[in-house]
């Protein structure tokens, strides 16, 4: 279902104004392969959300989860996760596919977009209102008191749940009481609005504008401002920007080069006075002069003693939820991974902090730029 979603809203986007730049070739994009790339992004992203859900905040950097995970972690038995629990899916960190004929979850990686692109398709419009957005939440999600319960394990105690966390949730409460984005995330009214959350609900939007950044913005710059404020919204930016120029890397570069070449002009879109553009020049610097590329867990370790311990670069960290440190954790697995999906997952699963969030991210852009659907 989503994949048709995604072909009638590709329909949809001609009828917004591109900026014509004479400088720059035209780019046709064939509507059949690109149903098949959104196709492979779906599938990347789940690939990825699952596989680094099993070790969602086992490591942190608190004296309770040290050390850090390494390659060497890699098919050994998963540790739990900060709440004193283990993933139902997996009890060993590897690569989790579902079986073809099988039913991916929803998880947050994936559910407010699932939402949004539903939205998109009922309202025939690639432009969502502050007023639909609410209506969407309101009527596709449960208040978290109304909602049914939920055995995580046959033993567990069942719970209400909406699953909704974080930002989210506040948003999602500040909706219910007749609040509208993007006061949703004014930090007067949401204090989790630095939180990861816009990241992962917004970055297909960068797939209903193709090579196209401008008009991504424009297409998710209230869903952003839903739950993320300041630089936890220009992250949400960034993700988006990568996802519409996927469509467009130069297939004459290697994999390598086409991921660096995707990230580096993702980051002219972040400002050069706050810590995301500073974050990323940091951790880009440090993986160049890093002469084993395969010691990713320098770069991550560096990045927890630069940042988590000694707030440079303006950035000042609280919580292992943040859009900060899981986009520094982010850049690591990007440059590491060094085009190949799959190591670049196996670095995001084993990095650490949020770690199904910067794997859903990068499997999902993996997904469209190396069309994964047919190798699948």
């Amino acid at each position: 279902m989503a994949i048709t979603w995604c072909a009638a809203l590709f329909v949809l986007l001609p009828s917004i104004s591109y900026a014509k730049n004479e400088s720059e070739p035209v780019l046709v994009i064939s509507k059949s392969q690109y149903v098949e790339q959104l196709h492979g992004f779906w599938l990347g992203q789940n690939i990825a959300n699952w596989t680094g859900l099993i070790t969602e905040m086992d490591k942190v950097g608190t004296k309770e989860t040290m050390p850090f995970y390494t390659d060497e972690d890699w098919k050994t038995p998963d540790l739990k996760a900060i709440w004193g629990e283990y993933v139902p899916h997996s009890s060993v960190i590897d690569f989790y596919i579902e079986p073809i004929g099988g039913v991916w979850g929803a998880d947050d990686d994936t559910d407010i977009e699932y939402i949004y692109l539903h939205l998109l398709s009922q309202h025939k419009t690639p432009v969502l209102s502050a007023k639909q957005i609410q209506q969407g939440w309101l009527t596709h999600i449960y208040p978290e008191d109304e909602a049914p319960l939920f055995r995580k394990f046959p033993d567990s105690e069942a719970q209400k749940e909406n699953f909704l966390w974080e930002s989210n949730q506040r948003a999602h409460e500040l909706m219910l009481d007749g609040v509208l984005p993007p006061a949703t995330s004014n930090p007067k009214n949401n204090t989790k609005s630095q939180m990861i959350d816009a990241q992962l609900t917004t970055e297909f939007f960068g797939l209903l504008a193709p090579a196209n950044p401008s008009i991504a913005l424009k297409l998710s710059e209230l869903p952003i401002a839903v739950s993320a404020s300041d630089e936890a919204a220009e992250i949400a930016r960034f993700y988006v920007v990568m996802h519409s120029l996927a469509i467009s890397v130069d297939k004459s570069l290697t994999r390598k080069e086409q991921t660096q070449q995707l990230a580096l002009k993702a980051r002219k879109y972040l400002s050069n006075d706050k810590y995301p553009a500073k974050m990323f020049d940091e951790i880009w610097r440090h993986y160049r002069h890093n002469t084993d590329k395969n010691n990713w867990e320098s770069t991550r370790d560096y990045i927890y003693h630069r940042y988590q311990l000694n707030s440079h670069d303006g950035y000042q960290y609280h919580d292992p939820f943040e859009a900060g440190i899981n986009f520094a954790a982010s850049l690591v697995s990007l440059f590491y991974g060094e085009g190949d999906i799959k190591r670049t997952i196996q670095i995001g699963t084993l990095t650490g902090w949020d770690s199904d969030n910067p794997t859903a991210t990068w499997g999902g852009a993996f997904g469209v730029f190396i069309w994964l659907s047919s190798y699948y």
